[in-house]
């Protein structure tokens, strides 16, 4: 797994798409981008004054991770971590570079995840938007590339299970 794929580690904010996303390509050896640094200033001001993003913002975001995705596919692969909630935003990545994505999609509880990103710091995303997020979310549909791994553990824990179910998925 990984040698020609692009995993993007999807989900609400706090479930650990950044730490995750790292250790996944650490374990398989190919790139690792942070999702959150493709959005324009733009974008990280409206979220940090606490305002939820919308559509029409989310799309220029959506094609400069297309675009890192595009050069990243077979051979090679890579992770990248970018929330992709709606169905939309993961069709419009994967029209960027189609046959390459995977998603991994971390899930958890409301509770745990609203745990987990109030205890963060240096991060623009203020918890008061979670709900918000919850409210997006369409989880992955049997038709699109992909698996969900919960997030209950510590981030190696769940690294661990999402590398079985990758190595699973690919067989």
């Amino acid at each position: 797994m990984g040698s020609q794929h692009v995993i993007v580690v999807m989900g609400v904010a706090g479930t650990g798409k950044t730490t995750v996303g790292r250790l996944l390509a650490e374990a398989l050896g190919v790139p690792y981008a942070e999702g959150d640094a493709f959005h324009p200033a733009a974008n990280v001001a409206k979220m940090s004054a606490g305002v939820p993003l919308d559509d029409a913002d989310r799309r220029p975001w959506l094609d400069a991770v297309g675009r890192w995705i595009r050069g990243r596919g077979a051979p090679g692969g890579a992770v990248v971590a970018a929330s992709c909630l709606k169905r939309a935003y993961r069709d419009r990545l994967r029209a960027a570079a189609p046959g390459t994505v995977v998603f991994v999609h971390l899930t958890g509880d409301r509770a745990l995840v609203g745990e987990r990103m109030a205890a963060r710091t240096g991060h623009f995303m203020p918890p008061s938007l979670l709900d918000s997020q919850f409210a997006a979310l369409e989880p992955l549909q049997p038709d699109e590339p992909g698996l969900a791994v919960d997030v209950a553990g510590t981030p190696q824990e769940i690294t661990g299970r999402a590398l079985a179910a990758l190595r699973a998925f690919e067989s």
